[in-house]
């Protein structure tokens, strides 16, 4: 999949997703703050682009939405400093972790890897980038997510556990990043099920507007 930043295009690299870094979020599936972040990845055939359609996979019976900001990275190289990770992005826009809850809870119970949970097609939408300029506090960026126009989800980055340059150089320190990564950094509370024939839509006053539909 190919993310247009500006005049910049990017193929799409890697998709790191960043798991209970919202504390409400932590306390509404009742599970602890993580003393570091907590880190799975997708493949990049999870991405889908603004207005596509969304698949229901027939694995499991429970598929949550879960709104978040994401991060385009530029560069390549190991950010050391918050300074050194602003410099690496790129652009930032909304996403969906969309996420098959009851097989989630099966596979934790069982101390397995979440792939089947949160890797399978089309469960990373991803709307169009905006790049990041200096007047953007990466502690303050708002954002909503909507199903059927009702808004389930109202999240500040300001609130999240871990801030997106302390993720960023988490990640450095076991992966060398590069132009084209992808971070999905959380989710805040508020997260819930979807039906077929559900329109989700995320949005923000940085980044616009971007809508999916569940099929």
């Amino acid at each position: 999949m190919k993310l247009t930043v500006g005049n910049t295009q990017y193929e799409a690299c890697r998709v790191f997703c960043v798991g209970m870094n919202y504390v409400a979020h932590i306390q509404e599936l009742k599970n602890e703050i993580p003393k570091t972040p907590v880190i799975f990845m997708k493949p990049w055939t999870s991405l889908i682009g603004p207005g596509a359609v969304v698949p229901r996979p027939a694995h499991g019976d429970d598929l949550h939405y879960e709104t978040e900001v994401v991060v385009l990275l530029g560069t390549a190289g190991r950010p050391r400093t918050d300074a050194e990770a602003r410099a690496a992005i790129a652009g930032l826009s909304l996403g969906l972790d969309l996420t098959l809850r009851d097989v989630q809870v099966a596979l934790r119970g069982k101390g397995l890897p979440w792939e089947f949970c949160k890797a399978f097609e089309a469960s990373a939408p991803v709307g169009d980038f905006t790049p990041l300029t200096k007047d953007m506090d990466l502690a303050n960026l708002a954002f909503t997510g909507a199903v059927n126009d009702r808004v389930r989800q109202t999240g500040n980055t300001g609130n999240m556990v871990f801030s997106i340059p302390t993720l960023i150089r988490e990640l450095a320190k076991v992966w060398t990043l590069r132009p084209g990564d992808l971070i999905y950094t959380g989710t805040p509370e508020g997260v819930g099920a979807l039906n077929a024939g559900d329109r989700l839509t995320v949005s923000s006053p940085w980044c616009g507007t971007f809508s999916w539909v569940i099929v």
